[in-house]
């Protein structure tokens, strides 16, 4: 089980790592702390672009492996220290 927790806490500091690129990536939609460093100023006529559809698609993505991840550490530690 040594390996598997192992592998599994490799892809969480890596996804981890991904996830917060990602949302950092992401443009601010307004009333936030973007407007505080001015990035509110821009407005968007065109809506959500494909680019803007694919990175919430893979950042949707990267949070779902992000939350299966834990899931799966916490029951290997459960079930291990049981036996």
């Amino acid at each position: 089980m040594s390996v598997l927790r192992i592998v599994l806490q490799v892809l969480l500091a890596i996804s981890s790592l991904f996830l917060t690129l990602l949302i950092l990536l992401h443009k601010g939609k307004g009333g936030g702390l973007s407007d505080m460093f001015g990035g509110g100023v821009t407005t968007s006529l065109s809506g959500s672009s494909m680019a803007e559809r694919n990175l919430n698609r893979f950042t949707v993505g990267i949070a779902l492996v992000w939350t299966v991840c834990i899931v799966l550490l916490g029951l290997v530690e459960r079930f291990t220290n049981e036996f």
